[in-house]
């Protein structure tokens, strides 16, 4: 998954301050214990030096109900009194964070990147379809794109006889191809455009397979079909929301085990990849990675690992080192190096260096310190994995 939207944060001049929360509101009291979060991190923000209009920017955006169900999060980053981006994530963090006047805190909107697909839902009937956009910023879907209405409108067969039946259900079932037809050319087209990552179809039995045979080929290539949902109200939204959750969890599966596939084939051959730590610094100062992957399970414990080791930097995130001297070595002045957290710094250089990141769940890959990165290009100088190291060298996996 590329993190482009990050990139503004990392260059931002001034001040920025962080706040990542559990912004579940599950029942009556959920508002109330969201401002209680709120309100024992905007006191740590205070102590820190926030100034008021950013706290008070930040608290009308924390307090405003996302309207998401269930279990979810919110990553915050401002400055001044300007909101710089506003996630809602797919679930709570693992634990609440406030930062203020430092890099902020990326693996909240890395997540939410991570866990976010570009999917177009078509909800569709006899008459035409609900288009329906979410992109890589959210990990639910947005409101209606656009609909689209076919025109024609002899859309009921009956159970008459004679020629005169054959006749009108030839009518309406030429209706029904064409009204699926202008659906699909308006499929196509936002295919071609926006470039989702799936496109879902559900609806009306009849007209769904009429759409499947009218999308060319692009769209085919992306098409899942959904059962349960409608364009009509009075749908089982919940058991809906559960198909369309269970596909999209099909999916990213696939999409990082692809990425880990990668990263075992170019860890076997030894070439094309590194990991550990000290590796992974190595080839993101140099600017060589094109994939970062983090080893985490379900609670997240391998990115809290991370977080509690520390890297140096300078004032470009590419300034990195595990040492103090590494970045000074580089030209930086001593009094411009300073310490952050691994996780901070790791995410900063990803981001800054155009390099993609996926999440890897724990047992699908077995990486040094939990990390590696898949390499644009190497040279005598890059690090490199030998395949026995990488299978058999225990100490240095663990």
């Amino acid at each position: 998954m590329k993190l482009d939207s990050l990139k503004p944060l990392i260059h931002h001049d001034g001040p920025l301050t962080t706040v990542c929360l559990d912004a579940t509101r599950g029942d009556e009291s959920g508002d109330r214990e969201v401002r209680n979060r709120w309100n024992g991190m905007r006191r740590a923000l205070e102590q820190e030096g926030a100034p008021a209009q950013t706290l008070a920017a930040l608290e009308e955006a924390v307090l405003r109900p996302t309207h998401v169900p269930g279990r979810h999060g919110r990553y915050l980053v401002a400055s001044g009194s300007q909101i710089l981006m506003d996630r809602v994530l797919a679930e709570p963090p693992v634990r609440d964070e406030a930062f203020h006047d430092g890099a902020p805190s990326l693996a909240p909107a890395v997540a939410a990147a991570d866990e976010a697909v570009r999917y177009l839902l078509v909800e569709i009937d006899r008459q035409g379809a609900d288009l329906v956009w979410s992109d890589a910023e959210s990990h639910a879907a947005g409101d209606v794109h656009e609909q689209v209405e076919g025109g024609h409108d002899e859309l009921h067969k009956f159970n008459g006889g004679g020629w005169a039946q054959r006749r009108f259900q030839m009518r309406v079932q030429d209706s029904w191809e064409r009204n699926a037809e202008a659906v699909a050319t308006e499929v196509d087209k936002l295919v071609a455009d926006l470039r989702p990552e799936l496109v879902l179809v559900t609806g009306d039995v009849r007209a769904v397979p009429l759409l499947r045979d009218a999308l060319g080929h692009a769209a085919k290539e992306l098409l899942v079909e959904v059962p349960g949902g409608s364009r009509a109200d009075g749908v089982k939204e919940d058991v809906f929301a559960q198909r369309v959750h269970e596909v999209l969890e099909a999916y990213r599966a696939r999409r990082r085990e692809a990425v880990a596939d990668r990263v075992r084939e170019a860890l076997g051959r030894g070439d094309g990849a590194v990991t550990s730590l000290d590796d992974v610094v190595d080839v993101l100062r140099k600017g060589q990675v094109d994939e970062l992957v983090v080893v985490r399970n379900a609670a997240g414990a391998s990115v809290a690992r991370l977080a509690e080791r520390t890297l140096w930097t300078g004032p470009d995130p590419l300034q990195l080192g595990t040492r103090r001297d590494d970045v000074q070595a580089l030209g930086v002045p001593a009094d411009e190096v300073r310490e952050l957290r691994a996780d901070i710094g790791m995410l900063r250089a990803a981001v800054a260096q155009d390099a993609g990141f996926t999440f890897a769940m724990e047992g699908s890959l077995d990486l040094v310190d939990g990390v590696g990165a898949l390499l644009r290009w190497s040279d005598a100088a890059t690090p490199h994995e030998s395949a026995p190291s990488y299978t058999g060298d225990t100490h240095r996996r663990h």
